[in-house]
């Protein structure tokens, strides 16, 4: 099943379950999706959606990244749960040895040695993760690697 349909099957689960933060998380993502189909003119593919939802994981954890700061304890267990929820729509993150594997793939193919090739590596590499990993994480992994 598609994501964006599973999404939506599983917010009516979540409106029958009268389950509040299930429920407006997903209906955060579905309007996210909405935006961005709109704007593009067209349904988005998979890879787009894993996009979507990479991004608001990732907005959610800069929010807690603020909320620490003003120490905002109750805010942080709430985006934590949100995240926890979202993930579960993507698929199986890659094991920290297979995305190295996956970036010394990518180097060599580039034929990058130094950190400055850093963004040639990087085209490659994220299509290839296909929401299996952060850009984050693949950037820091790539970096390592690319140090004299």
């Amino acid at each position: 099943m598609p994501i964006k349909n599973q999404i939506e099957s599983d917010l009516k689960d979540a409106i029958r379950a009268k389950d509040e933060l299930r429920k407006n998380t997903l209906r955060m993502a579905l309007t996210n999706i909405k935006l961005a189909e709109v704007e593009k003119g067209a349904s988005l593919d998979d890879a787009a959606l894993l996009a979507l939802v990479q991004k608001e994981i990732k907005s959610r954890r800069e929010s807690i990244a603020d909320a620490e700061r003003a120490g905002r304890g109750g805010f942080i267990e709430s985006l934590n749960a949100e995240i926890a929820i979202l993930e579960a729509y993507l698929p199986q993150q890659l094991a920290p040895e297979e995305l190295e594997a996956l970036a010394k793939q990518a180097i060599a193919e580039v034929g990058a040695s130094s950190q400055r090739e850093m963004g040639m590596v990087m085209k490659v590499l994220v299509p290839r993760l296909g929401g299996r990993a952060s850009g984050n994480d693949a950037s820091q992994v790539v970096r390592r690697l690319l140090q004299p």
